[in-house]
């Protein structure tokens, strides 16, 4: 019997890490231990109160069968209480909102509800994997805008080409930005919400970073409008609650129900006390805070090193990551590999393999992104090493 994928799986290239991943294994086979910045999962533990809830909450929900596709009650009304208090936007428990299994279903379930076959999705690059993946299983068609620095790494509206326009469905943003780390001003997010209504193209913008942050809190695009757009957000970074799965949509009720549509016919929900343990999280600032203050630390032990060796000042303003400029002349690759050598033994993930090459140009290329998931202890060290290279 012949086994065969479907061309949308076929069409799915892996991520081509194995020279990195050679590398790593060499250094442990030498007794050398990496600082991994290259995956950007929260090392963080959830905190305390989150995880006590939660535990209470399974002896809670032990009758409660199916979870809700939607979100509970006592969730989306969490929900729109956060984001009043965040935001000062307010939404409607019972038509704005629906929970998600975290941002990345929401994401890539959310062009089946409104793509059809040869329609384009507008989207950043780099980027967030799920906006290509989803509109190829949509089977819509991609259109890439580039993230780059002459263009504080916003997208220039004009330069998308008519045709795509005239068949573009949906577009995506993700401000702050992963992985640049850049935010976006009220005047471009404006101009991004224009652009969506007068070409008839839903806005939707990932803004799953939006808590870590270390000046001037980010905007929400539904500080602007609820017309034709909807924001994405999880609790994975906010309150490292990655293994958790849960998110949310909020935004235009018309938008919204269509997602719910969706989600009705493709899971079952989140689990009730994962919701309780995420309502648990939103009531309290404190522990996000604490994050903040924690990423700022390591964020600056790391620029400083990088900087002290004569790259680029590239400090980000906000999320988990540095997009970092490596040495001139120096791709990514042999950049990342210099950084992995064992008097150094840092892991982090070349530019060029997060993003794509369009027309000749990959916007990636001779960029690092590190994550700044290790300890604070694991940075200073790490930060020691990096003062130490010679490039």
């Amino acid at each position: 019997m012949k086994i065969e994928a479907s061309n949308r799986v076929k069409s799915i290239g892996s991520y081509a890490f194995a020279d990195v991943d050679n590398e790593v294994a060499k250094l442990k086979k030498a007794g050398i231990t990496p600082i991994d910045f290259g995956v950007g999962d929260p090392k963080c533990a959830t905190p305390a109160p989150v995880r006590n809830y939660c535990k209470r909450a399974i002896d809670k929900r032990m009758s409660d069968g199916y979870p809700s596709y939607i979100g509970t009650s006592d969730f989306r009304e969490t929900i729109a209480k956060w984001t009043k208090q965040r935001f000062n936007v307010s939404l409607d428990p019972a038509k704005d909102i629906a929970s998600s299994i975290g941002a990345k279903e929401a994401v890539f379930n959310f062009h089946e509800g409104v793509v059809n076959p040869g329609d384009y999705v507008i989207m950043p690059n780099p980027g967030y994997p799920p906006y290509e993946r989803g509109t190829l299983f949509a089977e819509g068609k991609s259109y890439l805008y580039p993230l780059v620095k002459e263009n504080n790494f916003l997208p220039d509206l004009e330069k998308i080409p008519a045709d795509v326009v005239k068949k573009a469905k949906l577009m995506w943003i993700n401000y702050p930005s992963n992985p640049t780390g850049a935010m976006i001003t009220k005047e471009k997010l404006k101009e991004v919400i224009d652009f969506g209504h007068d070409n008839n193209i839903i806005i939707g913008s990932d803004e799953c970073y939006s808590e870590i942050y270390f000046e001037e809190p980010p905007l929400s695009i539904l500080e602007l409008t609820r017309e034709g757009v909807f924001a994405v957000q999880s609790l994975s970074k906010r309150s490292a609650m990655t293994t958790y799965r849960v998110g949310w949509l909020s935004g235009d009720p018309n938008v919204i129900d269509i997602f719910k549509k969706v989600k009705t016919n493709i899971d079952s929900g989140t689990p009730t006390f994962i919701q309780d343990a995420a309502c648990a999280a939103l009531l309290d600032e404190k522990h996000v805070e604490d994050f903040r203050k924690e990423y700022r630390k390591k964020r600056d032990m790391i620029v400083d090193a990088l900087t002290s060796i004569g790259l680029d000042d590239c400090t980000p303003p906000a999320t988990i990551y540095i997009w970092q400029k490596g040495p001139k002349g120096m791709s990514s690759v042999d950049f990342a590999k210099k950084l992995l050598e064992k008097d150094a033994a840092i892991v982090t993930t070349p530019g060029s393999w997060i993003s794509k090459e369009v027309n000749g140009v990959n916007p990636g290329e001779g960029y690092v992104r590190l994550a700044l998931v290790p300890s604070v202890a694991e940075c200073k060290e790490a930060a020691g090493k990096i003062r130490k290279l010679e490039l």
